[in-house]
């Protein structure tokens, strides 16, 4: 389902069968796989890979370098980076181009659920089946089968089932 009306999709985007697309989305570059669904006022960057069974809730802004791998749920409002020094110029006052950044990969783990608000930082890894509390600032990787929250994100306990 896919209502194009209100939806940017660049033609180098790689849909996978049976996905959905809301409305006001803007995706580029992207690979979305097999039964994932796209919120309104999404944005997904180039060289993003969304696996298979992924839900993206509205407002989430996805950007170059993030990897999700299946069955992960991302809540509503969710922001990646992927610059660990971001600057708008260069040392000469010139405005940046992709020649003068590095885009720091971001890896999300099968079946997470990334909570409403949370700031994933660029560069980390966020293990299976990790739940973040929505509003949480994630600097550092995330141990499989683990609760975090706050900001910055602590361990606040392990999943039984995990």
């Amino acid at each position: 389902m896919v209502n194009l009306e209100f939806a940017r999709i660049a033609p180098d985007v790689k849909l996978g069968k049976d996905v959905k697309i809301f409305a006001f989305v803007n995706l580029y570059g992207c690979e979305i796989g097999d039964e994932s669904k796209i919120g309104t006022f999404v944005e997904i960057q180039k060289g993003s890979r969304i696996g298979n069974r992924v839900k993206v809730s509205s407002h989430t802004f996805i950007c170059e370098g993030v990897t999700i791998e299946d069955e992960v749920f991302i809540g509503h409002g969710v922001m990646f980076i992927n610059d660990k020094y971001p600057r708008a110029t260069t040392s000469t006052g010139q405005l940046q181009t992709e020649a003068d950044w590095i885009s720091t990969p971001t890896l999300i783990k099968r079946g997470a659920s990334i909570g409403s608000n949370a700031t994933i930082l660029c560069g980390v890894t966020i293990g299976e089946n990790v739940i973040v509390g929505a509003g949480s600032v994630v600097t550092h990787d995330v141990p499989s089968g683990k609760v975090v929250a706050g900001n910055p994100a602590r361990i606040i306990r392990t999943l039984e089932s995990a």
